[in-house]
């Protein structure tokens, strides 16, 4: 895609399943990836498979929840790879529970990682896209947000609060020439919705119901959500801002 050769990409959650395929695809398209986790193993697995495809990353083990790391991680990707000039919000959280069975703690890892952890991403980069007046903001949310999900009630706010946040910078930094997006993925095979599904009295039945509603007939896989990723922080959508895209093989048509 158009525009991302040599540019710095920060993605958090990036030694994950959606988080490392959007890695790799972005060092394939020759941009200079900075591999965020919480997971700092995890992160150099995938940075150092960018390296040995010919590629520039660099791994960082980075809590997003921890402000202070935030900076330091964002001041250390720009001094090893440049400026940060696409930011890719991916990191997540999420448990499987009916919200009357659910308590405070609960909530506030939840709003935590899905919400305070991106706003403070954002705070960190920002100054310096505004300065430079451009810059690209994927965020990842869900298609929870959408239309809602039984036993995601939290997580499907943070989500819905993460969008909604968004659309206002998308307004508020558009003069910057700075777009902010976001792509919902529905279920897709990480990690995360392993343990999501342990939450399940039966994850088998749970699994498959996920895969009824999708009129594709399948849950997705991390290597679907790259393409739409990409495409938002590509020069191709340049002029694309404050928008939402699903992937998630038709289980949402949200107008």
């Amino acid at each position: 895609m158009r525009g991302l050769k040599d540019k710095v990409v920060l993605v958090t959650g990036g030694g994950g399943g959606i988080g490392g395929a959007t890695c790799l695809r972005f060092g394939e398209e020759g941009a200079r990836v900075a591999v965020v986790d919480k997971d700092g193993a995890a992160a150099e697995r995938v940075a150092s498979e960018i390296v040995h495809a010919g590629g520039a990353a660099r791994a960082f083990a980075c809590d997003i929840v921890d402000r202070s790391a935030v900076l330091r991680t964002v001041e250390e990707t720009e001094a090893a790879l440049g400026p940060v000039g696409v930011l890719v919000n991916n990191a997540g959280w999420d448990v499987f529970r009916p919200f009357r069975d659910t308590v405070p703690e609960d909530w506030r890892k939840l709003i935590d990682v899905n919400l305070m952890g991106p706003l403070n991403m954002h705070h960190a980069v920002l100054p310096g896209m505004t300065a430079r007046g451009s810059g690209r903001i994927v965020n990842i949310a869900s298609d929870a947000a959408r239309v809602g999900s039984s036993g995601e009630a939290v997580y499907a706010a943070c989500k819905g609060g993460l969008i909604s946040f968004s659309k206002t910078l998308a307004r508020e930094h558009a003069r910057h020439g700075i777009t902010v997006n976001v792509v919902c993925p529905g279920a897709t095979n990480t990690n995360l919705f392993a343990e999501f599904k342990k939450g399940a009295a039966n994850p088998a039945k749970l699994e498959e119901a996920f895969r009824r509603a999708v009129p594709m007939g399948r849950i997705g896989e991390p290597e679907d959500l790259p393409g739409a990723i990409l495409f938002f922080a590509s020069a191709d959508a340049a002029f694309i801002t404050g928008q939402v895209l699903s992937v998630s093989g038709g289980l949402t048509m949200a107008g």
